[in-house]
């Protein structure tokens, strides 16, 4: 017959094993308070800070993105999706041979790893320190390369425009151009269903110059 367990000062049922279950607690009363007062007061986060992610210019404003999808692939959460496309003289967004015409982030399925950062072959995707991206909607949740491309700073023009004068691809990656050049202006965006503006009309609203009656 097997013999039946003994009781020890850890098993005896008695009055100090609630105390000593609450004393945990007491000890906590009496400590500085942890509680961040957010949205109150925003912690200031770290330099290095994985956030949201921001698609890069060149210092003459022109994209750095290349369209080569490697950030896609490197994405374990399958959360970005590029569709690249070629550039031409006449409509150019980037140094190179092509570009990301289409770039969409979707912070639903995102871990913010930062292993599409690695894959980046120019550094045209790095990340910020903006952690705010909660939403009521899904859909909000997909940023759209309008929502990820950097903002103009001084000395840029927004895209598409002319490669800097007498330079190349290897230029741009090389730190050599330092701004836009002189005279550079914006082309037209084609390909986003921008035309070309006609010339201003010499004539007034109620007689264009398609209808002028010649010697009257």
């Amino acid at each position: 017959m097997a013999e039946e367990p003994q009781e020890t000062e850890q098993t005896k049922p008695g009055f100090q094993n609630p105390v000593a279950g609450f004393g945990v607690t007491f000890k906590a009363m009496f400590k500085k308070r942890l509680t961040e007062q957010y949205p109150e007061q925003k912690k200031t986060t770290a330099p290095r800070f994985h956030g949201r992610h921001q698609l890069n210019r060149h210092p003459d404003g022109l994209e750095k993105c290349v369209g080569c999808e490697l950030c896609a692939w490197a994405c374990p959460a399958d959360a970005i999706y590029v569709e690249g496309a070629d550039n031409t003289d006449e409509e150019r967004y980037s140094p190179g041979e092509r570009y990301g015409r289409v770039y969409q982030i979707n912070y639903a399925r995102c871990i913010l790893c930062g292993l599409c950062i690695e894959a980046c072959p120019t550094r045209a995707l790095t990340m910020t320190n903006e952690f705010e991206l909660a939403d009521s909607s899904r859909a909000n949740l997909i940023y759209t390369k309008e929502q990820l491309l950097a903002g103009l700073e001084e000395g840029m023009v927004d895209t598409p425009h002319a490669i800097f004068p007498g330079t190349d691809e290897q230029d741009y990656y090389r730190g050599l151009v330092t701004q836009a050049a002189p005279g550079t202006v914006r082309q037209v965006a084609v390909s986003k269903g921008e035309v070309p503006q006609e010339a201003a009309s010499t004539f007034g609203e109620d007689e264009p110059a398609s209808e002028k009656v010649i010697g009257r």
